[in-house]
């Protein structure tokens, strides 16, 4: 198996950036006008990425594999024992591809709502360049969409708020993606980040053949037979924020302080109101 060297990426890096500058100088021919466009990648292979709340981490693989990444730390919120009972056999496999790779990390039993206090995570003592969330949510909690809405709006607000300290200061990422249509667009995620101190720099189509050996897990686990859901074949949108120069917790309204001031003493929220987040996104588009 082929060793991903950082020291080589980073030869790479400065022949990459000329080679770049060449293309951006060359004139635009027809051919290139009509060419498809290219998926769009978030990060880049020397950047260090944490990935938050893997499945089956196949997604982990995919990138070091065909991305070239160096520096990835993959966390699951499932020990490792239920993470190979849920998605077995192929988890396995894929932490042991991890392992083998030069400079990876499998982190199990992370809860993404608690990030900056994660023991596991602190004892690296790092702070990573792209923080990325894929496909969060609660799980069956509820069968009740306004609280489906609420649990994981709640979720996400305690992931932007424990993710954002463990980001490089200036150029630090974190890149949510999201199904498209409802419920997640019920979710307002450009209005959360805001009322947690972030601010959003763009959002895109993510193509999941971008990713080859990708494939989305569920949180249930694996179905038997493999059922008709296919996850990677549905529309979803991948959206990047970064941190708020001025961004402070005096700035979050109530709700959003109330579940950090929880998330930080241990506690879950549990409140009965089932309205939640429901306001309206008055921005202009976002660049597609």
């Amino acid at each position: 198996m082929a060793k991903h060297k950082k020291q080589k990426l980073k030869d790479n890096r400065a022949i990459s950036k000329r080679t770049a500058q060449q293309q951006t100088n060359r004139p635009v021919t027809k051919s290139a006008q009509t060419k498809k466009v290219e998926p769009t990648i978030p990060f880049t292979p020397y950047d260090s990425i944490l990935l938050v709340g893997e499945g089956d981490l196949s997604f982990a693989k995919s990138i070091i594999e065909h991305h070239g990444c160096c520096d990835v730390t993959a966390t699951c919120f499932d020990s490792q024992p239920e993470l190979y009972e849920k998605y077995s056999p192929q988890a396995e496999q894929h932490v042991r591809f991890l392992e083998d790779e030069e400079g990876q990390k499998v982190l199990f039993g992370v809860d993404a709502r608690k990030l900056d206090a994660d023991k596991q995570i602190k004892k690296l003592n790092a702070q990573w360049d792209v923080i990325m969330f894929n496909f969060p949510h609660v799980g069956g909690k509820s069968t009740d969409v306004n609280r489906q809405v609420r649990f994981n709006q709640e979720l996400l607000v305690s992931f932007f708020t424990s993710a954002a300290p463990l980001l490089r200061k200036e150029e630090g990422t974190i890149v949510v993606t999201l199904f498209e249509g409802e419920p997640y667009t019920l979710w307002n995620i450009r209005d959360l980040a805001r009322h947690s101190g972030l601010e959003v720099v763009r959002s895109f189509k993510f193509v999941a053949e971008a990713y080859p050996g990708y494939s989305h897990a569920r949180t249930l686990g694996n179905i038997e037979g493999g059922g008709g859901w296919k996850g990677e074949e549905r529309d979803a949108r991948s959206y990047v924020f970064r941190r708020k120069e001025a961004g402070d917790e005096s700035r979050m309204p109530a709700r959003a302080r109330e579940i950090e001031r929880k998330r930080k003493r241990g506690g879950d929220e549990d409140s009965s109101d089932d309205e939640g987040w429901k306001t309206i996104d008055t921005s202009p588009p976002m660049p597609q």
